[in-house]
């Protein structure tokens, strides 16, 4: 079973995105999540390495998302050859542990990207933590695309829709 998060061809769900760049630490890289009239959002933007920059990131509004059973993130994405991260937050916080999984969609073409539950690693400000619990799914807060690993230059990351895939509820045999 699959649920939808957040469905790009309605052109209100870009307004609960926010950029959050290197410039937090002094550098010029800078990013948006914008609509696009054809239904879906581009996370598109530059990554400068002035200034010991060197990533650039997007963030919906704090808001419920956790759900429980979560096997999967699913995301509809055209690539542009370069990598990317999905990132997930358990708080409504601006700093602080998130979990990372990285995906590498193809350029030019729409294709569905599946991140497992499992695949995601804690990390604070690009550094592992190893001390932190597992990603709990039904304690999601906040959602986020990045663009980071040395990638200066342009890059533009269309997306239709993030849905999760839930684990399906096994039936219980009644008794006779």
């Amino acid at each position: 079973m699959t649920s939808v998060l957040f469905d790009f061809s309605d052109p209100r769900s870009v307004a609960l995105w926010n950029p959050i760049n290197d410039e937090v630490m002094g550098g010029r890289s800078s990013s948006q999540l914008r609509y696009d009239s054809i239904d879906h959002a581009v996370f598109t933007g530059h990554v400068s390495f002035d200034n010991d920059g060197g990533f650039a990131s997007v963030r919906c509004q704090p808001c419920d998302l956790g759900v429980n059973g979560v096997t999967a993130y699913l995301l509809e994405v055209r690539g542009d050859g370069k990598c990317y991260k999905f990132n997930l937050r358990s708080d409504n916080g601006f700093d602080g542990v998130n979990y990372q999984a990285r995906f590498d969609p193809p350029a030019g073409i729409w294709t569905t990207c599946r991140l497992a539950s499992g695949d995601f690693l804690p990390s604070w400000r690009g550094r592992p933590v190893p001390d932190a619990p597992p990603l709990d799914t039904a304690c999601v807060r906040q959602i986020g695309l990045m663009i980071a690993d040395r990638q200066e230059g342009s890059f533009a990351l269309a997306l239709r829709w993030i849905s999760v895939e839930i684990a399906h509820a096994k039936a219980v045999p009644r008794s006779a």
